[in-house]
């Protein structure tokens, strides 16, 4: 069991490294130049994401930790996590496709337990739900992230 957090970060981490890799994300298709609404993102939080990610995007317990199933429990997506660190391409495809689904298309198995949301939410409405989490973050970290998903844009 000590091993796999550790087998868990190596699949997070190479799953990580192909987000960069100049693949076509999901997000850089279905973004366009829509405007989102935080209002109804948060809305959407509370329905499909507060149940395991916290009403206050505080995550769940010792989430860094796997637990008995050997999954890592949800993170929080206050600045207290790791959310604001992944560009959109990242954080949009995750939500639409869940972690193993993503992860698998390039052949890394990781078992994880963020499902897809693919059938449930429209690429708008997980728009709007970034949008949501990201307007909580203090503006230091926002800025921090959009350097990053701006820097990932001008890889592809």
């Amino acid at each position: 069991m000590r091993y796999s957090g550790l087998i868990s970060a190596v699949a997070l981490a190479a799953g990580g490294a192909w987000f960069w890799s100049g693949a076509v994300p999901l997000s850089a298709r279905a973004a366009g130049s829509a405007a989102v609404d935080i209002g109804v993102g948060e809305k959407i939080y509370v329905e499909f994401c507060a149940a395991c990610h916290g009403a206050n995007l505080e995550g769940q317990e010792n989430w860094r930790s796997p637990g008995a199933d050997g999954r890592l429990p949800a993170p929080p997506h206050d600045e207290t996590g790791h959310t604001w660190h992944h560009p959109d391409s990242l954080l949009f495809d995750y939500t639409k496709l869940g972690g193993a689904a993503l992860l698998a298309q390039k052949g890394v198995e990781f078992d994880s337990g963020m499902p897809g949301f693919a059938e449930q939410l429209t690429d708008a409405e997980i728009h709007d739900v970034l949008a949501y989490i990201k307007s909580t973050w203090p503006e230091r970290i926002q800025k921090i992230q959009a350097e990053r998903s701006k820097a990932e844009e001008q890889q592809d």
